[in-house]
C-alpha cells in the first residue's frame, strides 16, 4: 500500500470513527475498535473471521473528565510488533517468548481530554490498557469504567462468585474460595451478589475465552466482573468499600499518568487458552532479586491434618526430619508459632532444618482492622519499619520465607499493601506466599520471590466438612483449569488416608495426580508422615524425584469440572498427569508423540479405594481409563 493510500485511508477513519482491525501475527485473530454514531467506544473480536466477542463497550470515568461518552477519535499509532522473552521460575514454562502487535488509539472527550487505548493481539489472544496523561487533570482519580465483554447469547460460562467483603470466619472474605460454577448459560447473575472473580472462563462453539486482568503495580484496584450480565455482556466492576487497608483508599488515583492494568482475554481453541501464558506476559519484568534465593520446592506441613496443635517444637521437628526423608526442600510451621515454639526456639527450629538441607517457612496474619482472626503473628506487617525489622530478624533466625493470610480484598490501598510487603520481602530475600488473598494476577513475574498464592477454596476446607470434601473432585479439576490457568495456586494437595470424621471420595490416584497438575512455586502436601509411610516406596520414590520447576508445559485432554490431562517436561523428562472428577469411569484419548519413542512408568489406582498400581505406558496415540474419582501420573524419563 502506498503512502498516499495509507493517508486517504486513516483520513477516511477518522471522519468515520472507525479505525484498522488489528491482527494477531498468525493472521488468526482480528480487533476492530470503533467509536460509534453516539460517539461510545466499542471492540470487537474474530477468530479465523468467526466472532468471538460481539461490540462491546469501553470507556473510562474518572472525577471530572467523562471517556465514556461523548468521544472522538484523534488518531492511531502504527501497528508496532512486540516481542519478548523473559524466564520464569514458577509455572507452566521456564523461558517465555511473548509476540504481538500493538496499537494505540487516542481518543478525546467532549471537553478536549484526551485518553488513549492501547490494544495488543497475540496468537493466543488480546489485551488492552486505558492511558491518561491529561495535563489538565491535576488529579486522575478513577471513578468507574464502562469495559464490557459482549457474549452470543449461547456462550456458556464457567465462573466462581465473589464472596461478600467481611463475611466469613472471622471476616476474612473476600478470599477467592467459592466453588466453581460450571457450564451456565451467560447472563446469569453472581448468586453472592458481589460479582465474579478472575480467571473468568466461556466457550462460544469451538472457541474458548479466558478473561483475567495482569500489571498489578500498586498503583491500581483490583477488578471482578459485575453480578449483573443483562444479555451476554459481562462488564469491569471494582471492589467494595471495605476492601481497604486501614484508612487506605479504595479507587486508584495518581497526580501522575493513570494506567490501568491491562485487561487479557485468551482466545483459542481450549488447548490454546490452557498453555496460554498470557497473565504473566503482560505483566511487569522482574524487579532485581538474588537469583541463588529462588528455590522452587516441596514442603511439608502439619497444619491442615493436625491444626494450631501441632504449631509446636517437637512436633516441628518431626516434620523437619519428614522432609529429610522425602527429599523435600522446606517445612512451613503456621499459625501460633510465637506463642507456642518462640522465636528463640524457631531459631533453633531453622537451624536444625539448614543442617539437614530443609528450609523453614514461617505464618503471619496480615491483619490490622480488616478481619477478626485471632491467630498470631499478627499486626507486625503493617507498617514498612514494622517489615523491616521483622524480616530482618527473620533472616538472621534463619528463616527463608513467610506464608501471609487473611487479607481484605482488592481495593487499591489493599493491593498496594500486598505490594510493598514483595518489595520488603525481596530486599531481605524472603520467599512469600499469600493465604487469604486476591489472584496474583501476574505478580510472580515481576517479584520472583512470590512462589505462590491460595486464591482458591483449597484442601484445607474438606478437612472442616463432609458436604466440601464431596464438592472436591470437580472442584479440583475447575482449580487447575481455571484458577491455576495463569497464576500458582497453594491449593496445599494430597492425601491418601482418611481425615477423622471426613470420609475421603478420590481415589489415591486423584490424589497423587495432583502433585503434577497443579503448578505452585512451593507445594505444600497435606499429608503426614504417618499417612505417607501408608503407601508403597514406589509412590515415595515418585515425590522425592518431583521437579521443582518446569521448563514446558501441556493440554492433553479434559473439560472443567469432569476431567483434565496435563503434560510438563522437566530437562528430558516427561511427566504426565490426569484426574476423572466424575462418578464412572473415564476412558481418555492421548496424543503422546511429542515425546518421542519411550516407554512412561504410570502410576494408577488400584483396586480398592486406597489403593496404588504400576504399568507401562507407551508414548504415541493411547488410551487411558480412569476409574471414578481416580488419576494417574506417568514418567517418561
Amino acid at each position: 500500500m502506498t503512502m498516499k493510500k495509507l493517508s486517504v485511508l486513516l483520513g477516511l477513519a477518522l471522519a468515520t470513527g472507525a479505525a484498522f482491525a488489528l491482527q494477531s501475527p498468525d493472521r488468526q485473530l482480528d480487533v476492530s475498535v470503533l467509536v460509534n454514531p453516539d460517539q461510545t467506544l466499542s471492540y470487537s473480536i474474530k477468530r479465523n473471521g468467526q466472532p468471538v466477542l460481539l461490540p462491546s463497550p469501553l470507556g473510562l470515568k474518572l472525577a471530572g473528565a467523562d471517556f465514556s461518552q461523548g468521544l472522538k477519535l484523534a488518531g492511531t499509532s502504527p501497528v508496532r510488533p512486540v516481542s519478548e522473552r523473559y524466564t520464569m521460575a514458577v509455572g507452566k514454562r521456564g523461558v517465555i517468548q511473548y509476540r504481538a502487535n500493538e496499537q494505540v488509539y487516542s481518543l478525546v472527550n467532549a471537553a478536549g481530554h484526551k485518553m488513549e487505548v492501547a490494544f495488543r493481539v497475540s496468537d493466543d489472544g488480546v489485551a488492552f490498557r486505558y492511558v491518561v496523561a491529561e495535563p489538565r487533570l491535576a488529579s486522575k482519580r478513577f471513578v468507574g469504567e464502562t469495559t464490557g465483554f459482549a457474549f452470543d447469547p449461547k456462550t456458556r460460562a464457567f465462573l466462581q462468585p465473589m464472596a461478600v467483603a467481611k463475611s466469613g470466619w472471622g471476616k476474612t472474605n473476600p478470599s477467592y474460595e467459592e466453588h466453581y460454577q460450571v457450564d451456565m448459560p451467560v447472563g446469569q447473575p453472581a448468586p453472592l451478589k458481589a460479582g465474579w472473580v478472575f480467571p473468568a472462563l466461556f466457550r462460544s462453539g469451538e472457541t474458548w475465552v479466558a478473561l483475567t486482568e495482569a500489571n498489578m503495580d500498586g498503583s491500581f484496584h483490583a477488578s471482578r466482573l459485575a453480578t449483573d450480565s443483562p444479555g451476554g455482556v459481562y462488564r469491569i466492576d471494582g471492589p467494595t468499600s471495605p476492601e481497604v487497608f486501614t484508612n487506605g483508599g479504595l479507587l486508584a488515583e495518581t497526580a501522575g499518568t493513570l494506567v490501568t492494568p491491562w485487561r487479557v482475554i485468551a482466545v483459542g481453541a481450549l488447548s490454546t487458552v490452557m498453555d496460554s501464558t498470557l497473565g504473566t506476559d503482560l505483566a511487569a519484568p522482574a524487579v532485581p532479586f538474588d537469583a541463588k534465593l529462588i528455590r522452587p520446592g516441596h514442603a511439608s506441613w502439619s497444619w491442615p491434618l493436625l491444626k494450631d496443635e501441632a504449631t509446636v517444637f517437637d512436633v516441628q521437628k518431626k516434620f523437619i526430619d519428614y522432609a529429610v526423608d522425602m527429599k523435600w526442600d522446606y517445612t512451613l510451621v503456621d499459625a501460633e508459632w510465637d506463642r507456642q515454639i518462640g522465636y528463640a526456639k524457631m531459631a533453633e527450629l531453622a537451624r536444625y532444618a539448614a543442617a539437614r538441607g530443609v528450609g523453614v517457612l514461617v505464618w503471619y496474619n496480615s491483619a490490622g482492622a480488616w478481619n477478626d482472626a485471632p491467630q498470631t503473628p499478627r499486626n507486625q506487617l503493617l507498617t514498612r519499619d514494622a517489615r523491616v525489622k521483622e524480616f530482618a530478624r527473620l533472616r538472621k533466625m534463619g528463616v527463608k520465607g513467610v506464608k501471609i493470610d487473611f487479607f481484605g480484598g482488592d481495593g487499591a490501598s489493599m493491593i498496594r499493601y500486598y505490594v510493598d510487603i514483595l518489595k520488603d520481602a525481596a530486599a531481605a530475600g524472603l520467599l512469600v506466599n499469600f493465604h487469604g488473598a486476591t489472584l496474583p494476577r501476574g505478580l510472580e513475574r515481576t517479584f520472583p520471590n512470590l512462589m505462590t498464592a491460595e486464591a482458591i477454596r483449597g484442601f484445607e476446607f474438606t478437612t472442616f466438612d463432609q458436604k466440601d470434601h464431596d464438592a472436591v473432585a470437580p472442584h479440583a479439576v475447575n482449580a487447575a483449569m481455571i484458577r491455576n490457568l495463569f497464576d500458582p495456586m497453594d491449593f496445599t494437595p494430597m492425601v491418601f488416608g482418611d481425615m477423622g470424621q471426613i470420609k475421603r471420595l478420590t481415589r489415591n490416584g486423584f490424589e497423587l495426580a495432583q502433585s503434577v497438575l497443579f503448578l505452585s512455586g512451593i507445594q505444600h502436601f497435606a499429608e503426614i508422615p504417618e499417612g505417607m509411610a501408608s503407601v508403597p516406596e514406589y509412590v515415595r520414590s515418585f515425590l522425592r524425584d518431583l521437579p521443582r520447576r518446569w521448563d514446558d508445559s501441556r493440554f492433553l485432554a479434559g473439560y472443567p469440572g469432569s476431567h483434565v490431562v496435563l503434560a510438563r517436561q522437566a530437562g528430558s523428562s516427561w511427566y504426565v498427569a490426569g484426574v476423572n472428577a466424575e462418578q464412572g469411569e473415564r476412558t481418555v484419548e492421548l496424543d503422546l508423540s511429542f515425546i518421542g519413542k519411550r516407554k512412561g512408568a504410570m502410576i494408577t489406582d488400584g483396586a480398592g479405594q486406597r489403593e496404588f498400581s504400576q504399568a507401562e505406558l507407551q508414548s504415541g496415540k493411547v488410551r487411558v481409563t480412569l476409574k471414578p474419582r481416580g488419576g494417574f501420573v506417568a514418567v517418561f524419563r
